[in-house]
């Protein structure tokens, strides 16, 4: 059986995973062989790749567009590559090819443990420009995050509707509904508004 992983840092809004989609499908994986994940490849706890290494049987192949899709945590890369040898599996990350259906190149393990080192050195440098820019930008006085909420900057669809909620014409989540926000949004709103 041929499986493949995509993953994306970010939730679908925010970053397209198609092409990981088209890719994988172009090495024999199909919808439904294809693990997709929207979480930080450093976090080893992802979900969908656990039900993907659980699943796998001996002679299975598991597909990747490249190292960093799969982890960028050296020392998961490591377990990834052990289950593979103890399962005789073959992996395809990118161009990279790694057959465990035999004994294991030392050269080739090798390789693909330096491009899992490059890998999470790439993210921690990253990481680390990312720190040192919000870092030097609060030093400039410029705000890192999300603006605060006022009762300035709440949309007007909120206050169009707000005098009804406040007359109990309507409840909290018939307010939500109306106004096409959250509920989580309208708590926040009315705590600001009322507060």
């Amino acid at each position: 059986m041929i499986y493949g992983y995509a993953r994306c840092s970010t939730n679908e809004k925010m970053q397209d995973i198609n092409r990981q989609v088209r890719e994988l499908k172009q090495y024999g994986a199909t919808d439904e062989t294809i693990y997709l994940e929207y979480e930080s490849g450093i976090n080893t706890e992802r979900a969908e790749l656990k039900k993907l290494l659980k699943i796998v049987n001996t002679g299975d192949t598991i597909i990747s567009t490249e190292v960093s899709r799969i982890t960028r945590s050296t020392k998961q890369l490591c377990e990834i590559i052990e289950l593979a040898k103890t399962k005789h599996l073959k992996l395809i990350l990118g161009t990279f090819i790694v057959d465990c259906s035999r004994e294991l190149d030392p050269m080739t393990e090798g390789m693909l443990k330096m491009m899992g080192v490059f890998s999470e050195l790439e993210r921690n440098i990253i990481s680390q420009r990312v720190k040192s820019g919000m870092e030097n930008a609060k030093a400039k006085g410029k705000q890192i995050g999300r603006p605060s909420t006022t009762a300035d900057n709440i949309p007007s669809i909120f206050y169009k509707h707000y005098p009804k909620y406040k007359k109990g014409e309507l409840n909290k989540k018939e307010l939500s509904r109306l106004c096409s926000l959250s509920y989580p949004t309208i708590y926040k709103y009315l705590s600001i508004v009322e507060g």
